[in-house]
């Protein structure tokens, strides 16, 4: 790739974005020779604005002829009249300087979900023309597995089969979460090998594989076993009340997908069982989960609740729930 005048990173994953800006963009941006100081990389974010500062460094030239490297992270949320003004700008060629774009929006159906005003940008256009552009989608279910095996070998882990099953199974398709994931398994192995005992002892002291414990053992209708996840927690889980919220949802979602007879993608060990519970829940118990996740985010966002209570009223609902057989009111379908 020639040195772009500007560049857009098109990604929902900020590890991903940063991993991907650093050693494709920022890396080689620095001037040549072996003595040579690197860029200067500022940052700024879009839900900040973009201050003098920002507009001063894209448009002045340093005196120390170092080059600069302009990174504006949420770029999506700069409003339409900020755009208008950077578009006409980019149209001049800065050599020395390199403005970076983040546009973070999540992705549906294989597409970024940016915002009208930024997607009909002409610096966009001209960009994608000159292959100044980079698109991620992230980790989604169908490459978390394979991401875990890449990112294990990179520390030094070796994880047998049973392993890396429980880890896709627990992680959440977030770069960050799973090379912390890995980086402890890592310091608690002993000789770098990792198996799925291991693994579970890592549920005491990593929140994302705590939530997906939780969902886990609902799921399987075992209350005592989630109470006793959420004292371990200190807190009886309060931290974890909004993460569950969200993951939660996303696996009902997909059980509602399952039962209408949709195309979803879930590791293939976990299918079989996914669908079984999918069938049993139905879509009435379905509406039920939704009811309840709703109940609970309504009522700490309104006051009626502390987080802790509402935490306790929603592992209540939902173990009766999965623990009903057909969702107790009847499959719905």
């Amino acid at each position: 790739m020639d040195r772009p005048g500007f560049f857009f990173c098109i990604c929902p994953d900020a590890a991903l974005l940063r991993e991907y800006v650093e050693r494709e963009l920022v890396a080689p941006f620095a001037s040549g020779g072996s003595g040579a100081p690197g860029p200067d990389v500022q940052t700024f974010w879009g839900d900040e604005g973009l201050d003098r500062r920002f507009w001063d460094a894209l448009t002045l030239l340093g005196m120390d002829g170092r080059s600069r490297v302009l990174i504006v992270r949420g770029a999506h949320q700069l409003p339409a009249d900020v755009w208008k003004k950077l578009s006409s700008l980019l149209g001049t060629p800065r050599p020395g300087i390199l403005p970076v774009f983040c546009l973070e929006c999540p992705w549906e159906k294989g597409q970024s979900k940016l915002p009208a005003h930024v997607a009909k940008l002409k610096c966009l256009a001209f960009a994608e023309s000159r292959k100044w552009v980079w698109r991620s989608m992230g980790i989604d279910v169908r490459s978390l597995r394979q991401y875990v095996q890449k990112q294990a070998a990179a520390v030094g882990l070796r994880l047998n089969p049973d392993a890396l099953n429980a880890l896709s199974e627990m992680l959440i398709p977030d770069a960050a979460a799973i090379r912390g994931v890995l980086e402890q398994l890592y310091l608690a192995s002993a000789d770098g090998s990792v198996d799925a005992d291991l693994v579970r002892q890592m549920t005491e002291f990593t929140p994302d594989a705590v939530i997906f414990d939780v969902i886990r053992q609902l799921e399987n209708g075992n209350p005592r076993a989630v109470w006793k996840v959420l004292l371990r927690e200190g807190d009886g889980g309060e931290s974890l009340l909004f993460p569950l919220l969200t993951l939660m949802a996303r696996e009902a979602r997909i059980l509602w997908q399952m039962n209408a007879g949709e195309r979803v993608f879930v590791p293939q060990f976990l299918e079989n069982e996914k669908r079984r519970l999918a069938a049993r829940l139905g879509f009435e118990g379905l509406c039920r989960v939704f009811a309840a996740l709703e109940a609970a985010e309504l009522s700490v966002k309104s006051g009626a609740r502390q987080p802790l209570q509402a935490m306790e009223e929603l592992t209540a609902s939902l173990s009766l729930i999965f623990s009903s057989p057909r969702g107790e009111k009847g499959s719905g379908r």
